[in-house]
């Protein structure tokens, strides 16, 4: 399952990259795409986030206060929603709390980067994924569990990157 993690900024490029690279690890099964890290050089950047928004139903945007109403962000919601009931947009608040979104984006079930939400996110993640290829209950809270201390010690060193 490709999972489109929308980002606009250098903070949230970071988090997009980590979330990328940690969710890779404890849902293997699935196939979560970068713009800056999996658009090829030299191709045509907008036709290929395009490509993929159109084939992708399961987006996370990576949300900061400096981006919260960029175009590009609003752009990339509205074309993983496309009105379907299956789509999943999951907003990733990096530096912002619930309050601080409006609407379109405040109609979303928002992800803080906290260990229970994260692992409600991860959960939904492998409830979307074929039968065959999502983790038991059991298995998916073993692997989240051990790879967490990770992604909580590279979040917060980005954040402190950020303040600098």
């Amino acid at each position: 399952m490709k999972i489109f993690i929308s980002w606009s900024g250098p903070l949230s490029g970071e988090v997009a990259q980590l979330l990328k690279r940690w969710l890779k690890c404890v849902l293997q099964a699935t196939d979560p795409w970068v713009s800056s890290d999996d658009i090829e050089r030299g191709s045509q950047w907008f036709n290929e986030i395009s490509n993929v928004l159109e084939n992708c139903n399961t987006g996370i945007i990576c949300l900061t206060k400096s981006n919260i109403t960029a175009p590009w962000i609003l752009f990339e919601a509205g074309n993983l929603l496309k009105g379907l009931e299956t789509s999943r947009v999951c907003t990733f608040l990096v530096d912002l709390e619930p309050k601080d979104i409006e609407p379109p984006l405040s109609q979303f079930n928002h992800t803080m980067p906290t260990k229970e939400s994260m692992m409600k996110l991860v959960t939904t993640l492998n409830d979307r994924l074929p039968g065959d290829r999502s983790l038991p209950n059991e298995t998916l809270r073993s692997v989240f569990d051990t790879y967490w201390p990770q992604f909580e010690q590279e979040l917060k060193a980005i954040l402190l990157r950020a303040k600098k």
